[in-house]
């Protein structure tokens, strides 16, 4: 695998063709996800080897289908994925174990294994981070931007259920971040008019 050649790759190609209007979807969402997961992963154990090399290049193409469309971009992800990582010396197997990780990042998140839990935890992580509130922001203009969001107490309602649904699935993740999680839930509430 050339995984430096790789993500040169796509990181250059999200850079420069992902759609504008994409203010949480964006590079930095990409490059967040990736640093999350690599914090995740070396508390999970895996610091290094094949399994390691695999989470990263899940995290940087995870998102890589909205460069080609919005909703199913997970799909369409792997699609790219299968595309490009060839070309990188990736085996089959391998990108198969890629495109598993990509799909557990589709809510609702239903990962099959430790890897796809470390991608899925990375993903939504700013949920329990003193971020929150910036990056919820942004999301909440991007969907606005395609008209999928009205008003911010409908935002709030949105919030609130999708937080109340959703847990973390690696120790890592349920231990650092769940109690702020919680925190931003009771604030989102409060909010609702």
């Amino acid at each position: 695998m050339n995984f430096f050649e790789a993500k040169k790759h796509i990181l250059n190609r999200l850079k420069n063709d992902l759609p504008v209007y994409l203010s949480y979807h964006g590079y930095h969402h990409t490059l967040d996800v990736y640093e999350m997961t690599i914090e995740i992963a070396k508390e999970e154990g895996i610091k290094a080897g094949e399994d390691f090399t695999l989470l990263k290049t899940a995290a940087l193409f995870h998102d890589s289908g909205f460069l080609n469309v919005y909703k199913g971009h997970e799909t369409e992800g792997c699609t790219i994925a299968r595309e490009s990582l060839p070309n990188f010396d990736y085996s089959e197997h391998q990108i198969e174990i890629v495109c598993g990780m990509i799909r557990a990042t589709q809510i609702p998140q239903n990962p099959q294994n430790l890897l796809e839990q470390i991608l899925a935890d990375a993903d939504l992580d700013y949920l329990g981070r003193d971020d929150f509130y910036p990056i919820s922001n942004s999301l909440f203009r991007e969907l606005q931007s395609i008209d999928a969001i009205q008003d911010e107490n409908t935002w709030n309602k949105l919030q609130v259920s999708f937080i109340s649904a959703h847990k973390y699935f690696t120790q890592t993740n349920i231990n650092r971040r769940t109690a702020e999680k919680e925190k931003r839930l009771q604030e989102l509430r409060k909010l609702i008019k």
